[in-house]
C-alpha cells in the first residue's frame, strides 16, 4: 500500500477543490492562473476535501474501507458550511440521527440512490493507494462509494476515478508514463458497461481535441451527476497528467462544477507528478498553490497509520491482480 503516494493525491485534490471553490470570488482571468498571478490564502475548501479526509484517515488507520465506520465518519464531520449537495445534507443528517447508511443511501430518488458525483470527487486519494492492486482498488472503490452513492453510475464514477489514479500512481512508481490512449484504455479495461464508462470511452476519440470540445460531448459536471463530470476529468488527467497546473486550468476554464472537477483531475494527476518542487517534464503542484489552500481539518492526522505491507509491482496493462 502506498500512504506517500496518498497523501500526494490528497494535496492534489484539496488544492484543486480550494482553488476552484475560490476562484469565482478571485477577480482573477485564467491567463492569472497559468502566470501564477493569484492572491495569497486561505483559500477554502469543500466537501470534496473533507470527505476525502475521512477516506484517507480510514485507510490510514485501517488499511481499508468499514462502510460502517466510514458512515460514522462522514456524520461526525460533516460540516454544512463546506458546500455540501441538498442529498448528501438529508443522508448525513439522517444518519447522524440513527439511520443506517444502507437504508438512506439505498433511498435516494425514489429508491434508485444517488448518481450524483459526490463519490467520485473522493475516490482519487484510495485509488493511488492500492496503485498496485487494481482489484482490491475496485472492490475498495464501490465500499468507499456505496455509503452515500447507491445508484450503480454513482458507484462508477467513484471507480473510473480511483482507476485513473491508480493508474498514475502506477506509472510513477514504475518510471513509464503511459500515453493518454493507454491511460484511458486501462481505467476502462476494470470498469462495468454503463453511461459513465460509455461516455470515458467516448474520452479516449477526444484525445487531441480541444478541451472545449471535450467539456461541451463531455460535460464539466453542470449536471452533479457522475455521468456529466468524472468523464471530462478523465480526459484532462489523460491529457495533462505530467502537469498539475495545466490540468487545474483546464477544469476552471471549462467552467461547471469546477471545485469537484479540479478535486478530481488534480487528484489524479498529483499521484503521478507529487508535490515536489518540478523536475524536467513533470509539474507537480505549485509550493505556493499548496501554501495557499486552507490547512486540512484539525482531526485530520495521517500519521495514525498501519505498517504498509510490501507487495510485488503488478502489470496493469495486462489486467494482472
Amino acid at each position: 500500500m502506498h500512504i506517500d503516494l496518498m497523501l500526494d493525491s490528497l494535496d492534489g485534490l484539496s488544492v484543486g477543490d480550494s482553488l476552484g471553490q475560490q476562484f469565482p470570488i478571485m477577480r482573477r482571468s485564467i491567463q492569472d492562473i497559468r502566470v501564477g498571478n493569484l492572491p495569497a490564502g486561505p483559500w477554502g475548501w469543500t466537501d470534496d476535501t473533507e470527505m476525502a479526509c475521512s477516506v484517507v484517515a480510514e485507510l490510514c488507520a485501517h488499511g481499508g474501507i468499514d462502510r460502517d465506520r466510514l458512515a460514522a465518519a462522514f456524520a461526525r464531520r460533516f460540516d454544512p458550511g463546506r458546500d455540501y449537495g441538498f442529498i448528501a445534507v438529508s443522508t448525513l443528517r439522517r444518519i447522524q440521527d440513527g439511520a443506517q447508511w444502507r437504508e438512506v443511501a439505498g433511498a435516494a430518488y425514489d429508491g434508485q440512490g444517488s448518481c450524483g458525483n459526490g463519490a467520485a470527487m473522493r475516490a482519487a486519494p484510495l485509488g493511488a493507494y492500492y496503485a498496485e492492486d487494481p482489484k482490491k482498488l475496485v472492490a475498495e472503490a464501490i465500499r468507499s462509494a456505496q455509503v452515500t452513492h447507491m445508484h450503480p453510475e454513482g458507484v462508477a464514477g467513484a471507480v473510473a476515478v480511483a482507476l485513473a489514479a491508480g493508474r498514475a500512481a502506477y506509472a510513477r512508481l514504475s518510471g513509464i508514463r503511459p500515453t493518454p490512449t493507454e491511460f484511458i484504455t486501462t481505467v476502462l479495461d476494470h470498469l462495468d458497461d454503463g453511461e459513465t464508462s460509455r461516455l470515458i470511452r467516448h474520452a479516449r476519440t477526444l484525445l487531441g481535441a480541444s478541451a472545449e470540445q471535450a467539456a461541451a460531448e463531455l460535460g464539466n459536471g453542470s449536471r452533479v451527476t457522475a455521468q456529466n463530470t468524472v468523464p471530462f476529468t478523465i480526459w484532462v488527467a489523460a491529457t495533462h497528467l505530467a502537469d498539475y497546473p495545466s490540468a487545474i486550468t483546464t477544469c476552471i476554464a471549462a467552467d461547471g462544477d469546477i471545485d469537484t472537477t479540479s478535486a478530481i483531475a488534480g487528484g489524479i494527476v498529483a499521484a503521478y507528478t507529487g508535490t515536489a518542487p518540478s523536475a524536467g517534464p513533470i509539474i507537480g503542484v505549485p509550493p505556493n498553490w499548496l501554501a495557499a489552500r486552507e490547512p486540512l481539518p484539525d482531526w485530520f492526522d495521517p500519521d495514525r497509520r498501519p505498517r504498509p505491507r510490501k507487495s510485488a509491482l503488478r502489470r496493469w496493462l495486462s489486467g494482472a491482480s
